[in-house]
């Protein structure tokens, strides 16, 4: 059986008193930061000097060196880039750990893989958002609160599970639920959701719209129906609101018969995707993708993809249909400002008009 956790089931007071160090600001940790704050806790961040560190204090967080705060915490928070982790655990947190202090990964990888192992004298729990940084920020203050794949991956206080639930509460983690996974669990579910899944989905989209030119219509026009109007978009809202299954009986007739009819057709040559998903989360499992991503060639390998990614037929294509639709370039940096208690209200009164919708077919 899955243990399952809610909010009911931590008691925050065992924090009182207790600091808590953030290592790292960026926006996940800056998220995990305010909302500990936000339940009165105490917290401090460490980071270098750079632009994270002024934003931290900018946000009224005491800050210290990376060592200093793990001097001066007993529970902190490991929150910056795995490929970073190991170097900056060696150099700047180890040493100054003390007896029983508590350490917080969001990500299994490192302690999964064995690329960082922990001293026996101190608790190591994890506490992994499925939600992004400014998601994790927004669903606290909206009190709709996101999932978490928590864990207990060494406990010396022989008070571990205790602190993993408090923890988890004050950073929002339970509002809906807390699932316990081991630290090779998360891992493996998220790189196969990487390697797995992301790839076959955006392969799924590429090649219809392929097809779609080949047989001569306009690009725009194919873009504007496979992907850009949006609809996407509500039909993943659906699927989380209702099930994979359930949302397409909330299509018209013809629609439902011709997505079933042929989900039956395309059963069999989706087989071969499988075939090729089966070996990418066993090559996981056994450790073969992180002794891949930790060799330097790797690193080379990975720029050279992201060089070739950009420049594309398909990059090319997309690039051109949007300018001429003059759709609006994003800027993946730009920091989303986290609503006001007036953008709260207005999305509650949308949402409550949206719910009529609910429950009713297409046509």
């Amino acid at each position: 059986m899955t243990n399952i956790y809610k909010e009911k089931d931590a008691d925050l007071s065992i924090l009182e008193g207790v600091t808590i160090g953030m290592i790292g600001y960026g926006n996940q940790s800056r998220s995990q930061a305010l909302n500990l704050r936000d339940h009165g806790l105490t917290v401090i961040v460490g980071n270098r000097n750079d632009e994270y560190k002024k934003r931290a204090q900018a946000d009224g967080f005491p800050t210290y060196s990376i060592p200093d705060t793990v001097k001066k915490a007993r529970v902190l928070f490991f929150l910056i880039p795995d490929e970073i982790m190991s170097k900056v655990f060696k150099k700047q947190i180890k040493p100054y750990l003390k007896k029983h202090d508590a350490l917080i990964f969001a990500s299994g990888y490192n302690i999964a893989f064995g690329l960082i192992t922990p001293p026996e004298f101190i608790d190591v729990l994890l506490i992994a958002p499925r939600m992004i940084g400014i998601g994790v920020r927004e669903t606290f203050l909206n009190k709709e609160g996101y999932f978490s794949f928590i864990g207990v991956h060494q406990d010396a206080s022989g008070e571990a599970k205790q602190k993993l639930l408090a923890l988890s509460k004050g950073v929002g983690g339970l509002t809906r639920a807390g699932i316990e996974v081991t630290f090779k669990e998360e891992a493996v579910l998220d790189l196969y959701s990487e390697q797995g899944f992301s790839p076959a989905f955006s392969q799924i989209m590429m090649r219809p719209i392929s097809i779609l030119k080949e047989a001569g219509y306009p690009d725009e026009a194919i873009l504007m129906e496979i992907v850009l109007s949006g609809k996407m978009k509500y039909i993943f809202k659906s699927i989380i609101d209702n099930g994979i299954i359930n949302q397409i009986f909330y299509l018209p007739e013809r629609a439902q018969y011709g997505a079933l009819s042929r989900c039956l057709r395309l059963r069999h040559p989706i087989e071969k995707i499988a075939e090729i998903q089966r070996e990418i989360v066993d090559h996981i499992e056994n450790g073969g993708f992180a002794k891949e991503w930790e060799a330097f060639t790797a690193k080379l390998k990975f720029k050279f993809i992201k060089f070739m990614a950009s420049r594309v037929g398909f990059a090319k294509l997309e690039k051109r249909v949007r300018e001429s639709l003059k759709m609006p370039e994003v800027d993946l940096w730009e920091e989303v400002p986290y609503p006001t208690e007036g953008d709260i209200k207005k999305k509650k009164e949308i949402l409550e008009e949206l719910r009529k919708f609910q429950g009713f077919k297409e046509f």
